[in-house]
């Protein structure tokens, strides 16, 4: 058998989906609440979130929508 040589292992890159992907940032209820265009989604979080005792760790804005290169 003739030894095996330490030659450099070339990795292929992963091709990405030719679909764009995006990016939102979690918003809180207050965000909400001041938001000059509130969206639909938004006023459904704040409307869940001013119920007593209710707990959210916020919504996804669709205008802080940023696309991933």
């Amino acid at each position: 058998m003739a030894p095996k040589g330490k030659g450099k292992v070339i990795k292929k890159k992963k091709v990405l989906s030719s679909r764009e992907q995006y990016t939102m940032r979690l918003v809180e209820s207050s965000t909400c609440a001041v938001c000059k265009t509130q969206c639909a989604r938004g006023l459904r979080y704040l409307a869940l979130m001013s119920q007593p005792g209710a707990v959210g760790k916020g919504v996804p804005c669709i205008l802080t929508r940023r696309k991933i290169n």
